[in-house]
Order: structure tokens, then sequence, then C-alpha cells
């Protein structure tokens, strides 16, 4: 009874003195405030709200897609917060999964389209005392656990609405649409950061940063996308901290670095990476390669992602692959003359060992998954190819899957290429140009034909092999 005691009276104090930015009491917009409509809402979304408050469940959307409802955007997922636990939600919902080691989440399925259900998450109690007294079921999990650099290993911590909104990282996310009565209930003074445009920690930002350091990118990725600045407070600790995203696992940066550089801010978020240190921490190789903006590496990173958002903005088809191929190309050229001045390495030994060389340092950082590695190689090998390619290799490099981004790999470097290398690269890109806008040129027959000899050679051979191989068994 002491224990229990000493935790109620603990949470008491917690819940009085409040994270910074948290109001005391929430604002709550009703519906003829905002312009959050049901229509904007996805049809599974809506669904899955119904469904949680007709069984007697708060529910929620919350953080990002009702900040984007909010600025006329499209969201591209809607999130739920509920007090229903996971297991309470998989019982309403045949389609359901429970995902998440981290911290539980119910996926609600509806073909390509997921709603995710998050339960209400609540305040830390890292101490355990050793009882075996819960004050509840769900508090049996309120455990979490944090590395020595404060990094949080485990949240399965359950909580109220009120405790959700504080462990909210911003406050225009800590926006709660409540379709009960279509109101925005606002713990954080959202609304008014989103009118005067700008991004504000709910908390102390290092204490904030130290529990995930994927949130100093999340920062720049949402200072880019809503067009918003920077709360010095948000700002300042960054560069100090950036090192911390080296505790992050690869594969979460993986995903993180496909939000920052596909979704069309490529090179926005690119020069604000640099400029608070993060990008050197998600591509140690490149640090030496963006002290001289004005260098042909820098300005190859830069066209990079302006071509990608471009591709972007006019819905054009856009691979990983390429995006990886360009930021290691720089590296992958050094490694590859250091393996033919120590070594003497013809060019494609050279080649084919340096990228195994850099792929297999970068995976380190960013998981860059094989289906996206193997064909950067390929971009790259390709190059070589191009150049060295006459008669009927042309042709089937034409007709090679990934000819098309080898080709624009190689207009990327004659654009950006060093004074001496320029020229050449021009003029090999201009050979290529000319030999796609050639109408009259098919390279499929040539390329047929050259595969039908050796499969005749090959029968013809395989017959005489058996024939004298009979004789001289016989």
């Amino acid at each position: 009874m002491k224990a229990l005691a000493q935790r109620a009276l603990k949470r008491s104090a917690d819940n009085a003195n409040l994270p910074q930015n948290i109001l005391a009491k929430p604002k709550i917009i009703s519906r003829d405030k905002h312009p959050i409509s049901r229509k904007d809402i996805s049809e599974p979304a809506l669904k899955v709200l119904y469904r949680l408050h007709n069984s007697g469940y708060q529910a929620y959307l919350v953080g990002g897609c009702v900040r984007d409802l909010i600025l006329g955007l499209h969201p591209k997922d809607f999130d739920i917060a509920t007090n229903a636990t996971p297991e309470q939600v998989r019982k309403l919902f045949r389609n359901c999964r429970l995902v998440g080691r981290r911290f539980r989440l119910a996926h609600v399925v509806f073909g390509r389209e997921i709603i995710e259900v998050a339960t209400f998450r609540g305040h830390h109690d890292n101490t355990d005392d050793g009882t075996d007294n819960d004050v509840d079921n769900k508090r049996a999990d309120k455990i979490s656990k944090q590395d020595d650099e404060g990094m949080l290993l485990r949240d399965n911590v359950y909580g109220t609405i009120e405790e959700d909104a504080q462990r909210r990282d911003f406050t225009v996310n800590a926006l709660y649409y409540n379709i009960a009565d279509f109101s925005i209930v606002d713990f954080a003074d959202g609304m008014r950061d989103i009118e005067a445009g700008v991004l504000r920690m709910i908390g102390d930002a290092p204490t904030r940063y130290r529990e995930d350091p994927v949130r100093m990118l999340r920062a720049i990725r949402f200072a880019t996308k809503l067009n918003m600045r920077l709360d010095d407070t948000v700002a300042k600790p960054i560069r100090e901290l950036a090192p911390l995203l080296q505790n992050i696992p690869p594969a979460r940066l993986f995903e993180e670095v496909l939000k920052l550089f596909t979704a069309g801010k490529g090179l926005a978020n690119f020069e604000m990476l640099v400029d608070y240190h993060l990008f050197q921490q998600l591509f140690p190789l490149l640090k030496s390669y963006l002290t001289a903006p004005t260098e042909a590496p820098y300005q190859m990173l830069r066209q990079t992602f302006l071509d990608t958002d471009t591709r972007v903005r006019n819905e054009q088809r856009i691979t990983p692959a390429y995006l990886f191929a360009a930021l290691l190309w720089w590296p992958l050229q050094a490694r590859m003359e250091q393996l033919s001045v120590e070594s003497g390495l013809p060019p494609v030994d050279a080649l084919n060992i340096a990228a195994a060389d850099v792929i297999g340092r970068q995976v380190q950082t960013i998981a860059i998954p094989k289906r996206f590695s193997i064909p950067a190689r390929e971009i790259w090998q390709l190059q070589q190819r191009m150049e060295r390619a006459k008669g009927k290799r042309i042709n089937s490099l034409l007709t090679h899957p990934k000819f098309r981004a080898a080709y624009d790999f190689l207009l990327l470097r004659a654009k950006t290429a060093t004074p001496l290398e320029q020229k050449p690269l021009q003029q090999r890109a201009q050979f290529w140009t000319k030999l796609q806008e050639n109408t009259e040129f098919s390279p499929a027959p040539a390329a047929a034909d050259e595969s039908r000899p050796s499969k005749k050679r090959g029968r013809r051979g395989g017959r005489r092999r058996r024939a004298k191989t009979n004789k001289r068994a016989e």
C-alpha cells in the first residue's frame, strides 16, 4: 500500500509540473471555428473512428493529419489515438494486426490503406519498486527503459489523452480531432503556432532529442514541408546533439531518409541538414565533400536533390537506387582511384571492389536494402560500359533495364563535372542522346539476332560432345 501511495503522489507531482508549452486547460475549438470537414477524411479512417466511438471508447484523429487538414494539405495517412488498448482494438476489427516492440500499435488494414491506432501514451515510471501490485491492468506495462544517452528503448506506457498530448513532440502535433462532436482539442497552442508559422517543441528540447534523436530530423522535415521556422529553443541544441543519430538503428534511418529526400523537399532538407550538421551523420562518407559548396561534388549533390524534387512535382517516377548512386558517387571514385594506385587493378575490378566497400560502409549508418543497392551498382557499372560501347554492344546497352537511369546519371555527371571532365562527359551524353532521338534506330532486332547464333552454336557443340562421349564409351 505504501508503494502505491508513493506512485500516486509522484503522478500528482508530475501533473502539477506540466511540460513547457502545455496548457493547464486545453482549448476546445468547435466545428464552426476550424476548417476540417469529414469529407476530407478517408473513409477507412472514419470507419475506425466511428466503430471505436460507438463501442464506448474515445477516438480522435491526431498529429500530422489534423495539422495538414488545417493547413489545407492532403494528409498522406490518418492516425488515430484512443483509450482502447491494442488488444481491445484487435477485438473490434478482424482486419487488424498488432505491431511494434518499442510501443505497441494496432494497424487496421483496408486494402492498401493502413489506419494506425495508438493507445494514449502515459508518463514514464522508470522506478520499479519490485512489488506485484498494479493500479489496473494497464499499469503492468507502465515501465519504460532508457539507455545511457537518455534515448527511449522501451516505451509501452499507456495513459490519458492529457498525458498523450504531453508526450507529443511539437505543439502543432498536439491537436486532436474529436469524432464525437467534430471539435479540435488543442493542448499546446498548436493552432496559434500554425498561424504564426513557427515550430516549437513540447517540453525541454534537449531532453526530447535525447529521448528520440530522430526528432531532430523531424524538425527539419516539418520546417521545410510546412514552410515554418524553427523556434530558437528547437534549433539551438541540434548541432551539439547531432551525433546522437549514431545510436539510431540503420533501418529506421533509411525510412527517415526516404521521407526527407523523396517527398519534393529534398534540396531544402539537404541544405538545412548540412547547416545543422545532421547530413554529415547520415552520410559520414560525404563529410569531406561538404566543405566547398562551389566544387563539383557539392554541386552534384544539390543537382541530384533538385532533379528529384522536379520529378516529384511533375509526378514522374523516382527510385532510391538512383538517389544513392548519386550520393555515393564521389566516395566510390575516391576508393576506385585508391585501388588502382595501390593494387594496379583494371577499372572494372576496381569499380566492383570499390562499390562493395562504399556500400558496405554506408549501410552501417543507413540500411540500404539490396533491392536498391544492387540497381545502384548497375548504374555505376553502366557508366563504364557507356564509355566503351561500340557496335552491337550499343544495342544491348539501349535495351538494358537500367539504361534510362544510367543515362540520366550520365547527364547529371556532365552537368556538374569538373572543368577537366566536363567536355568529354558532355560529348558522351550528346552521343547517347542523339542515338535515342534517331527514330529509325531499332535496337530490338539486333539484340534478337545476336542471341540466335549463340543458341545454335551451343546446341551443335552439345551434340558433338555427346557423340564423342558415346564413341569413347563404345
